[in-house]
């Protein structure tokens, strides 16, 4: 799912359980999993449809905010 997917579901009151969690191709990096009520699930990607990688956690967690998610689990 693209930011301004996420963006528009936020400000419509849609609410994800965000997972945060080591990227399986290197280790150093983050990925963002998006789950909805019927077993659906997103990845956060890019403008190329690849899922977007991630090498500062705290910088990560300060987009999901302008993303309009307010809370995330992180999985190490």
């Amino acid at each position: 799912m693209k930011r301004e997917d996420i963006r528009a579901r936020s400000a419509a009151g849609v609410q994800f359980d965000t997972h945060l969690m080591p990227n399986p191709g290197n280790t150093r990096e983050w990925i963002v999993l998006f789950k909805k009520d019927a077993g659906t699930s997103y990845f956060l990607i890019d403008e190329q449809d690849e899922v977007e990688c991630f090498a500062d956690l705290n910088g990560l967690i300060e987009e999901l905010r302008q993303l309009g998610i307010k809370g995330a689990e992180i999985h190490l």
